[in-house]
């Protein structure tokens, strides 16, 4: 696999002569500058004659593309000054086989759209694309490669090693046009490759392709990757955003790392990128319900259990992580916490009880997908895995939990995986919409189809609907257009009859055929009013639109009243035909009242004859976001000193830091790899020695602070130090 590096470098105008390295393996690396590209370009050529410039870069970042050996890379870095190696995050395309088909036009609400998205230039960042697939050849117009930098955005082949299938499914749920129809069956398909063999790549990619994709124009770009890197200020979020500036609508995937709360990454964090959560197609799965408490559990079976057919409620069963003969377990089920032991040597342990059943919780966030094949005899009663958050309620009421199994039907329902917001610095609601997501049946190489499931999926069907408005509505801005679709979402409701948080759904599931008729669209209807320390006032502009030819009228109901918060409506108004107005809602708090954390709910606008909710998050003082995260270390391969290079982001500075690595298989101390202090919000980076980083290896790192405002907090992250650029 080639390595591809970014570097920051300065001209200083040094003749040298080169000899050509023909016998040497070139590479193709992308050089990020301090200056004027073609400057640059001029010196690079005059001087290192045998170094290549095969691309310029001017929009999101000044830089080159340069085909050369390490020896050529080496020499020109000598005669440069090397400011800076910019550290690459490792980017994933991520979505799981499934088996479920399909998903249908009156699920989508696309049946009476009555546009196709012809016209319409939509770029797919991804894998790259089977452009041979039937379904896809008619509408694909092109791309670019930046993996293997050429014009053949191809998908890594199935007869070669991490052969990839993320990106065609991608394209046929946005412009498949044969025996399959994508939402926009019309649209003009472009493919950039920016994720190689296994689906991985670095943002140094993402960003180059995101950059190809605004120079060929693009009306809309679909980015269904991303990085575990919850903050509004990486790189790539940067890059979405002035994309957007510069005219680019961006659809991105909020990430499969739910249910957890702050599990939405990067680029899906950016401010002007509209991101999406995954709804559940109509399916049917059973679920454990316990009626005292009132409450509903999701379950994932195992592969290879056998389904979960119990009606009678049963009692629960702690049995640690499996570490200890269990005692009679008749008619209850046991409930193991995910840890060494295998999971099918759990599961017997608990058949040898006479257990009922089986639960299995995940130690970490997110949910846990995992097999009980293990060689020997089929485990004869039902296994199953919860979240971590679920799994911890169980421990706590196990005295009074009874459960019993039943069958529901989880259309409209938010996946389980689809990550939550908020974001952490700016406290963004992420997602801003939801679309179908788990599972859906779309194109794959060599003239096949497959179910997947991911808010990668979930991210191209708003991609396509996007292009639909687009078409519909040429005249509308690119911010009505978007808004359109948030306006008309549809909330979603819990099985319980309530509805999702704003940090689950956003506005809603998307509903392409009505935001084509909106008679009144709000730009911006997701109201955020930041983080509240002291007494104060928060105020949020929301921009609303009249597009239809008579005039609206437009009013607020009052929140629920609550100690420590008042509400400043704006009083009711009318907006004419065609007319934008500006409506400014207030919000002061009280954070000596109110408890500390993330508050979040809806406020009901009726304009018309719409009755819109409109999602609004605060957080109070301090809230239970993750204080670091993205700690990584990358060797310098244009340095003769022997240096890495190492960042860690965090999102509201630190007054102390300091990291240990232990062993992560027998936790035992390994040694303390960096201590600072006073360090700014956002991302902290620099250098050390080999001598300094230590052996290679993979490590658990445990990062302890102490945060600006004195709260001692501490993370664990798993750590992998390499001389070598590692695939994620």
């Amino acid at each position: 696999m080639k390595r591809l590096f970014i570097l920051f470098l300065s001209s200083f105008f040094i003749i040298s002569f080169q000899v050509p390295a023909q016998a040497a393996e070139q590479q193709t690396v992308i050089v990020e500058l301090d200056g004027n590209a073609a400057d640059y370009r001029d010196y690079v050529e005059m001087h290192y004659p045998f170094i290549e410039v095969v691309g310029e870069f001017d929009t999101l970042f000044h830089g080159l593309a340069l085909r050369a050996t390490d020896d050529q890379l080496h020499a020109l870095s000598q005669q440069s000054h090397l400011l800076n190696i910019h550290q690459v995050h490792t980017y994933k395309a991520t979505a799981k086989k499934v088996d479920i088909p399909f998903v249908t036009e009156d699920f989508l609400g696309t049946k009476t759209a009555g546009v196709t998205g012809k016209g319409i230039k939509v770029g797919i960042i991804d894998t790259g694309i089977d452009y041979n697939h039937p379904d896809l050849k008619t509408n694909f117009k092109g791309g670019f490669d930046v993996v293997d930098w050429d014009e053949d955005p191809m998908e890594t082949p199935s007869e070669e090693e991490g052969a990839t299938i993320h990106g065609t499914h991608v394209a046929g749920i946005i412009g498949a046009n044969g025996n399959m129809k994508g939402i926009a069956p019309d649209a003009d398909i472009y493919s950039y490759r920016a994720l190689g063999p296994g689906g991985t790549g670095t943002s140094v990619q993402v960003i180059a392709a995101i950059e190809k994709a605004v120079e060929d124009k693009m009306d809309i770009i679909n980015l269904s990757l991303g990085s575990s890197v919850n903050g509004p200020d990486w790189p790539t979020s940067l890059a979405v955003n002035k994309a957007v500036e510069l005219g680019v609508s961006v659809v991105t995937a909020n990430g499969n790392e739910g249910p957890a709360n702050w599990t939405v990454g990067s680029p899906a964090t950016a401010t002007k990128a509209l991101s999406v959560g995954a709804v559940t197609t109509p399916q049917k799965t059973a679920v454990l319900y316990e009626r005292f408490y009132k409450k509903m559990i999701p379950i994932q079976p195992l592969q290879g259990t056998i389904p979960w057919k119990q009606r009678r409620t049963l009692p629960v069963i702690d049995a640690g992580t499996g570490e200890h003969k269990l005692k009679d377990a008749s008619g209850s089920i046991v409930l193991f916490k995910r840890g060494k032991i295998p999971f099918a040597q759990k599961a017997r342990l608990a058949e040898r009880a006479n257990a009922a059943a089986v639960l299995i919780y995940n130690d970490q966030p997110g949910p846990l997908n995992a097999s009980l094949e293990d060689g020997g005899d089929p485990i004869t009663i039902p296994v199953a895995a919860v979240t971590k958050q679920d799994g911890q309620w169980l421990l706590e009421n196990q005295k009074t939990v009874q459960l019993a199994a039943k069958q529901i039907e989880l259309q409209n329902q938010m996946a389980a995986f689809s990550s939550r917001g908020p974001v952490t610095r700016n406290w963004a609601i992420k997602p801003e919409i939801a679309a179908p997501g788990a599972p859906v049946w779309s194109t794959v190489p060599d003239s096949s189809y497959q179910a997947l499931q991911g808010t990668s999926m979930a991210a191209p069907y708003v991609a396509g609907a996007l292009a639909l408005v687009k078409e519909a509505h040429p005249e509308w801005t690119n911010e009505q257009q978007i808004g359109a679709l948030l306006t008309t979402a549809q909330p979603l409701l819990q099985p319980d009859g309530s509805l999702y948080k704003p940090i689950e759904q956003g506005m809603g599931k998307m509903q392409p055929a009505k935001a084509i008729k909106a008679p009144v669209i709000i730009e911006n209807p997701l109201l955020r009013f930041g983080k509240i320390d002291t007494k104060q006032r928060s105020e949020y502009e929301l921009t609303v639109y009249n597009a239809s030819s008579k005039r609206q009228a437009v009013r607020f109901d009052q929140p629920k009243a609550s100690a420590g918060i008042r509400w400043e409506l704006p009083m009711p108004r009318e907006l004419a035909p065609q007319e934008t107005k500006r409506i400014r809602v207030g919000i002061s708090v009280n954070p000596d009242i109110q408890t500390s954390g993330v508050h979040q709910g809806y406020v009901t606008a009726h304009i018309g004859e719409q009755n819109i909710k409109l999602p609004y998050l605060f957080v109070v003082k301090q809230a239970d976001n993750p204080k670091a995260m993205g700690l990584e270390m990358e060797w310098k391969p244009l340095s003769r000193r022997g240096e890495y290079r190492y960042q860690i982001y965090l999102p509201e500075g630190a007054a102390s830091l300091q990291i240990d690595l232990y062993d992560p298989n027998t936790l035992i101390y390994q040694r303390r790899l960096l201590t600072a202090k006073q360090a700014e919000p956002g991302l902290l980076k620099g250098t050390m020695t080999k001598q300094k980083a230590g052996r290679e290896g993979e490590y658990l790192a445990l990062i302890q602070l102490r945060t600006l405002d004195g709260e001692l907090v501490s993370a664990e992250l798993p750590f992998y130090l390499s001389e070598q650029m590692r695939v994620k």
